[in-house]
């Protein structure tokens, strides 16, 4: 019988910081983060064609940057992201902005932590989404989500009106990750490269679950204590990592999403 190890382990800059780690190589602005992070979530396959947004209000201003309607995350460039106020009204940019804008306006409005708000319906969190369940954390990467996952159950329709947005707000609560039943998922965070980490992340964690339902295997257990200390590794440590290493990739392949 494999026994579990319920102790608390240390994770994270209290065991370990490392005294420099390699950087993208060029500054970018604030667009040209987000239109970064629209590339690498749809590069990991995030994205589903037209759907999804991601915004971030990076001051207290009320105002947020979003993708506007009609263009994929894989063509996104900075000079295309739009700005919209507290209640999704265009302030900035060349194009409409989705309804499903109030989605992000009531999340930022009551949840002064999350600043990057990201909404897409990626292959594997569906196929759980649809079945109603969420995925049990079969890896350590799955860390990241431990006591901070949440299933909203019902399948309310398309969320395009600020009360429809309230009430999913209200069900969300305090969990930066939300997996929607027949829809997709909703991940918060207090910065981007936080938020494109914990994004690129869910879907595989989704995968591994679903496979292992598929060969209709137990997952080993992993203790408690286990996945503090590796949650905060992950989430501390490998944040900024993640982000610098994906944008140096992209950099490489995709340079005009700079433009």
């Amino acid at each position: 019988m494999t026994t579990v190890d319920d102790s608390v382990r240390a994770g994270g800059r209290e065991v370990w910081s490392p005294s420099i780690t390699p950087g993208i190589g060029v500054e970018l602005s604030l667009r040209q983060q987000l239109a970064c992070s629209f590339r690498v979530l749809a590069h990991s396959g995030f994205s589903e064609n037209i759907a999804g947004h991601i915004t971030w209000a990076p001051t207290d201003d009320g105002t947020m940057w979003v993708n506007p309607w009609g263009l994929w995350w894989e063509e996104m460039t900075a000079s295309d992201l739009c700005r919209v106020d507290a209640d999704g009204q265009v302030l900035e940019g060349k194009w409409d902005v989705t309804p499903a804008i109030h989605i992000h306006t009531e999340l930022h409005r009551r949840r002064p932590d999350a600043r990057v708000v990201v909404h897409n319906h990626p292959y594997h969190v569906t196929v759980l989404a649809g079945a109603g369940i969420l995925p049990e954390l079969v890896h350590q990467t799955g860390s990241m989500f431990d006591d901070d996952l949440h299933l909203v159950q019902e399948y309310s329709g398309e969320i395009d009106t600020p009360d429809l947005a309230i009430e999913l707000a209200e069900q969300i609560g305090d969990y930066s990750t939300t997996i929607l039943a027949s829809h997709g998922v909703i991940v918060t965070a207090s910065t981007i490269e936080e938020a494109t980490y914990k994004a690129a992340s869910i879907d595989r964690v989704c995968r591994l679950a679903y496979d292992l339902l598929a060969i209709g295997r137990d997952p080993l257990p992993i203790g408690r204590g286990l996945k503090i200390g590796m949650k905060k590794s992950l989430i501390e440590r490998g944040s900024e990592v993640f982000w610098n290493g994906a944008v140096r990739s992209l950099l490489r392949t995709d340079p005009e999403v700079l433009d």
